[in-house]
């Protein structure tokens, strides 16, 4: 079966909110510190390699949002002037 564009299984990262990151940061240092001493060294390198990423993704968050904020010239989200609009000419 192929998939539609936009699907999930498109193979394309999904996206997340800033509030997301922040539970998902939460919940794996919360994994993170209730893991048990014979848990696979691979397992919780790969957890504090996540909890590395979204640090940075977090704390860069702010930083791209104030760059948002100044980008945006007009309150309306388009660059182009509004045109009047023409009433269609009646023919009698």
């Amino acid at each position: 079966m192929r998939a539609f564009h936009g699907q999930m299984s498109d193979n394309q990262p999904i996206r997340r909110t800033l509030a997301e990151k922040q539970k998902q940061l939460r919940d794996l240092r919360e994994t993170l510190a209730t893991m048990k001493s014979h848990t696979a060294p691979a397992l919780r390198e790969s957890v504090q390699k996540r909890i590395r990423q979204l640090e940075s993704e977090v704390s860069a968050a702010p930083a791209l949002k104030a760059g948002e904020q100044r980008n945006t010239a007009r309150p309306g989200g388009t660059d182009r002037p509004r045109s009047p609009r023409r009433r269609p000419e009646r023919s009698i």
